[in-house]
């Protein structure tokens, strides 16, 4: 599933995300495409809570896409967290 909120501030990233990810089945993900750079943090860490995983690669100048996979076993959301901070932090700043 792919879902391009690009143009769109936040909250409303992430709150499509949390809308779509329990419609997700095992092995299906989300790929979100964006161009406002707070998403890089809220949509990974409500991804987290949810039990996904997320990466973020630089898809030009300003924009993201953001894959989110379910994880195979519980994840640790403290570690994910810091995790997601760390990386949208990077991402931002290039």
């Amino acid at each position: 599933m792919e879902l391009d909120v690009r143009g769109e501030m936040c909250p409303y990233p992430a709150m499509k995300t949390k809308e779509w990810l329990p419609k997700l089945k095992a092995g299906e993900e989300l790929i979100l495409l964006t161009d406002h750079a707070p998403a890089l943090s809220t949509v990974p860490w409500e991804g987290a809570r949810l039990g996904f995983i997320s990466d973020i690669t630089v898809t030009g100048p300003g924009e993201w896409r953001i894959l989110l996979q379910k994880a195979a076993a519980p994840i640790d959301t403290r570690r994910a967290l810091s995790a997601i901070a760390e990386r949208a932090a990077a991402l931002a700043g290039e």
